[in-house]
């Protein structure tokens, strides 16, 4: 498979990318503070030494009042611009180009000195900013310039201007938060006047030999967001006005339309772009156009590049998945890409945490130093003949790279394919991206040479020959044990019967347990299976996102199609279901549900389980008996660690160790499993 588009260079004028890649701006928390900076230049180098054409740094503020949060990176002295010399100097070692992007954050700032156009508190920040006077504006366009002269000073190739997604610069061009009267207000003319004074007076500070990327919201998906004929006038003027390249943004944060998560159909805003460039090119405007969101392979970006939807491609997390993305392509390896499934947990999750981000296929990213993949050979270690037991996440990242590394590594499984829970997940309407893991771990058991054993069933005897034994065994899943349970097992299904096995399920369905397990198979059921993740047109109108040249913002009112089946989904627990679903993705599971009309009841108690359904009381005292009619009831109740094989191991005076739901079953987690799995591989 050759990619004859993605691997050619673009030809800035000044200066040549060697492909169309760019490796999208995110937040991984190194920029704040002065302490990681050397961990920012290894995990950059590693990305250029991989072959990217252009790198984009996080969002680095020009001045206090376009913090992301106190304290956050910045880049406003000659001081700091040194301290970034570490960095540039590291990628173009590798033989790479970056640019420093410079975030404003406007009111969207999580502090109490963020600034914006007018006083209006944005939704997502406890702080209501104060409105800048027309000198306070100039001294916000001064601090810009100042931040791009400075990335110049540090050894940055350009800089990216961050105007989209609803910060400070994209605040001034819609009257939703700019409501002045002054020349700074008012008409479009006016509202723009912001991102191209920034732009001109930073290409006259710069010189022309100095890449400038403008970020450009294409797609608000507010309802009162800019019209598509403002988005290709300011388009127009930011093409004459001194960028070199114009990059897409989609939405607002404070948008209600997911836009980077699993559920999101891959390349799903390609179009968007693809408008824009028509329209530029039919006009003679040439200016190269970045695309972005939710492209993770080579194939959908050459695709994307191959229909004349951009002249590049930006992917951002992916590059936390495998820093050698462009070089396995460009050595037609594409099936050793470790590929990003877009679940949030360890990037987006981490960083409004306040924790460093990293990946939850690849927990080396960000960490690469921490976790150093070492040759036992170059330690002196001792080889050692090692058996991992359990082919789940836990069990396939720490055996390949315990081989990666040059021990004997030997993976059991009782079942008749890798996997384990990934293969229920990969199951769920929208996260299929699952399957790529399997496939990545599939071959990387082919390269490092890990001897896999399927169908066998391991016990003390199997294991007394091995140096070490890790127990990878997983979970099983938890029996509530309803009064009536056992009574109407044709009415009575476990999670594992309904993804794994395909037992028939009734139209009214009563779900017990409300975790990640839970809300999966609800939308599983809700949908019959058919996954809107696969059907671009179906999922636009599914989240009202319309053609922006017909409505301002390109939103409108949701469509959702009807839901296969009624469901009513419950916990013990009082409070918001799913509340502990990932922290940027949970409120889109539960959006999609309501939608579909799934009753959501929590502070329950399962009284007992009858022909008629599933009979339940609220509170302590265990009030308002009610039935809940039901043709099916499945069991979501959680999971215990399945480790019947760790005593009898330890009896026989065998080195064991415990990782994944092995060790730890609590709300299955693959982020925590792969870790443990990885740490442990390094460490021994």
């Amino acid at each position: 498979m050759s990619f004859p588009r993605l691997l050619e260079p673009l030809d800035l004028g000044f200066t040549t990318l060697k492909n169309r890649v760019l490796m999208g701006s995110m937040h991984t928390g190194l920029e704040d503070g002065r302490k990681h900076f050397e961990r920012m230049a290894v995990f950059f180098a590693e990305r250029a030494r991989g072959e990217v054409g252009l790198i984009v740094t996080g969002g680095f503020a020009p001045n206090i009042e376009g913090w992301a949060k106190p304290f956050a990176g910045t880049l406003a002295t000659s001081g700091a611009a040194r301290r970034h010399k570490i960095i540039t100097d590291a990628v173009h070692a590798e033989g790479g180009k970056i640019a420093l992007q410079i975030l404003h954050t406007g009111r969207y700032g999580y502090h109490p000195f963020c600034v914006a156009p007018s006083r209006i508190q944005s939704p997502i920040s406890p702080f209501t900013p104060r409105e800048l006077s027309e000198r306070g504006i100039e001294r916000q366009i001064r601090a810009f310039i100042r931040c791009a002269r400075l990335a110049r000073e540090a050894g940055y190739d350009g800089v990216e201007v961050m105007g989209s997604e609803g910060y400070f610069i994209n605040q001034f061009l819609v009257n939703h938060t700019n409501q002045r009267t002054d020349g700074w207000g008012g008409s479009y003319e006016n509202r723009m006047r912001l991102p191209l004074e920034i732009l001109a007076r930073m290409r006259e500070a710069v010189g022309p030999d100095f890449i400038i990327i403008y970020r450009l919201s294409m797609l608000d998906l507010l309802p009162d967001g800019s019209s598509w004929d403002e988005v290709v006038e300011l388009a127009r003027r930011v093409a004459k006005g001194g960028a070199t390249l114009i990059n897409t943004g989609i939405g607002w944060h404070e948008a209600r339309v997911p836009t980077i998560a699993t559920s999101v159909p891959r390349a799903g805003f390609a179009w968007v772009t693809q408008k824009l460039r028509t329209q530029l090119r039919a006009e003679g405007i040439n200016i190269p156009l970045i695309t972005s969101n939710r492209i993770n392979m080579p194939e959908v970006a050459e695709n994307v590049l191959a229909e004349g939807a951009a002249d590049m491609v930006s992917m951002a997390r992916p590059f936390l998945a495998d820093p050698d993305f462009v070089r396995k392509a460009r050595e037609n390896r594409v099936d050793e890409i470790n590929t990003c499934i877009a679940c949030n947990q360890a990037c987006l999750d981490h960083t409004f945490a306040q924790k460093i981000s990293t990946c939850l296929v690849n927990p080396r990213a960000a960490y690469e130093r921490e976790l150093a993949i070492v040759p036992i050979a170059a330690t002196r270690t001792p080889r050692k003949k090692i058996a991992v037991v359990g082919a789940g996440p836990a069990g396939l990242a720490a055996s390949t790279l315990l081989a990666e590394r040059g021990h004997e590594v030997h993976l059991f499984d009782s079942a008749a394919e890798i996997g384990g829970q990934f293969n229920l997940a990969r199951r769920i309407p929208g996260k299929e991206e699952f399957s790529e893991t399997l496939r990545y771990f599939r071959r990387r058991i082919e390269v490092t040479g890990v001897q896999l054993q399927l169908n066998r069933r391991v016990g003390v005897e199997d294991l007394k020959g091995f140096d070490e034994v890790l127990l990878a065994t997983g979970v099983s899943p938890r029996n509530p044990r309803i009064p009536g349970q056992d009574d109407h097992p044709d009415l009575v299904l476990s999670y594992i019967d309904v993804l794994l096995k395909r037992k028939p399920v009734g139209r009214r369905v009563a779900i017990v347990g409300a975790g990640g397990i839970g809300f999966d198979v609800a939308e599983f059921l809700v949908d019959e299976g058919h996954s809107l993740a696969l059907d671009a047109q179906a999922w636009r109108r599914e989240w009202g996102v319309a053609d922006p040249a017909e409505v301002r913002g390109g939103v409108v009112r949701p469509a959702p199609s009807d839901p296969a089946r009624q469901i009513t989904l419950l916990q013990r627990k009082s409070g918001k279901l799913g509340a502990g679903l990932g922290k940027t993705t949970g409120w889109i599971h539960r959006a999609a549900l309501k939608m579909k009309r799934v009753e959501m009841v929590g502070g329950v108690n399962y009284e007992r389980i009858t022909a008629e359904g599933l009979w339940v009381s609220q509170g302590e005292q265990r009030r308002d008996l009610e039935l809940i009619p039901a043709d099916s009831i499945v069991l979501c109740a959680g999971q215990e660690p399945l480790r019947e094989l760790e005593e009898p191991l330890r009896a026989a005076g065998l080195r064991v160790h415990l990782i994944g739901g092995a060790l730890e079953a609590g709300e299955l987690d693959a982020k925590r499993a792969i870790l443990q799995g990885s740490k442990l591989a390094l460490a021994l």
